[in-house]
């Protein structure tokens, strides 16, 4: 196999048939040897039932069907994990990221020898707030985490099947995959693209909290090292308060209110339980890890091939367990 185009769907039922359309010509001015693979993730409306309307008319289109929702970025793996193409062209299904850049991430990939053209946003879209919010986000994000992530990347990417396979190490409970795409390593290259704009999005301002809490408890130590470093400020501070109060009462004689002690202990006290909290989270990824369970499971995988054929695309590597439909 040539070329994998892989996507997700949730929420996606406007876009399937569109998006399919896309991708099919933008993979056919590249090869005729090419396949698409869509990966509902537990999709509320009738994405799936659309995308199995396109594979049972098209041989080069799969869809892997997950059992439930596990999130976006799982789902973007476990479609790597099923693509078999020597390129896999990574990109979501809601046409914000246009399937045409296709054609210009493999000249830059050619040209300049990389194993990763991935997309970014030099203006990100969207109105002031949300910009304003990125920005932020973005710089809690460069100075919290302990890899250089790039800003303001985006999902759309083309990467060798080296890297695929590399990237497919990972097989960590708690994904966040900027940030494996990151350590994975390998040479990557960006470029800069215009990304278009939904009404709504499948992505609510909690979901995005999340995933920034995930991916700092992830990715970086830092909170805790702040956390130590807090805590011998507020010591030192204290300590010195203590002498402080001491030496007013014995030169000065001056009374010390309840309401000094009262404000004092709340201040420690929130301060330890909100420590606490943040110790509790790491210790709750170590508890998810060790369980190793599958980030996904796959209910079944819709397509016209057979099992003997994908595997005769897929030389070298072993068929999930699907059902042809």
């Amino acid at each position: 196999m040539r070329l994998s185009v892989v996507t997700t769907l949730y929420k996606s039922a406007t876009y399937v048939e569109e998006f399919y359309r896309r991708a099919s010509e933008a993979a056919r001015r590249i090869t005729d040897d090419y396949e698409i693979v869509m990966v509902d993730d537990g999709s509320p409306d009738n994405s799936l039932a659309i995308a199995c309307a396109l594979a049972s008319t098209d041989g080069r289109l799969r869809v892997v069907e997950l059992s439930r929702n596990f999130g976006h970025h799982k789902a973007l793996m476990t479609g790597l994990d099923h693509a078999s193409g020597e390129l896999c062209f990574l990109i979501d299904s809601d046409l914000e990221e246009d399937p045409a850049l296709l054609g210009a991430f493999l000249d830059r990939m050619q040209s300049t020898g990389c194993d990763v053209a991935y997309g970014f946003q030099q203006t990100r879209k969207g109105g002031m707030v949300e910009s304003a919010g990125g920005r932020i986000a973005w710089y809690l994000i460069n100075k919290l985490y302990s890899i250089d992530i790039p800003a303001n990347h985006c999902t759309v990417r083309l990467m060798r099947r080296e890297y695929v396979d590399a990237l497919l190490l990972h097989r960590e409970s708690n994904v966040v995959i900027g940030g494996l795409w990151v350590i994975t390593g390998f040479r990557q290259v960006g470029i800069a693209i215009a990304k278009g704009h939904r009404k709504e999005s499948s992505y609510s301002t909690l979901l995005r909290l999340a995933s920034f809490l995930n991916g700092i408890t992830s990715f970086s130590t830092v909170p805790l090292h702040l956390m130590v470093a807090f805590g011998m400020i507020v010591s030192c501070v204290s300590f010195a308060l203590g002498v402080f109060v001491i030496l007013e009462k014995f030169i000065r004689n001056t009374a010390v209110g309840w309401a000094s002690l009262i404000v004092s202990i709340w201040f420690v006290g929130g301060i330890i339980v909100f420590c606490l909290g943040v110790i509790g989270i790491y210790i709750s990824r170590i508890f998810v890890e060790t369980k190793n369970r599958p980030y996904t499971i796959v209910r079944r995988v819709h397509s016209i091939r057979s099992p003997a054929q994908r595997l005769d695309s897929n030389p070298g590597r072993e068929p999930a367990s699907t059902d042809a439909m």
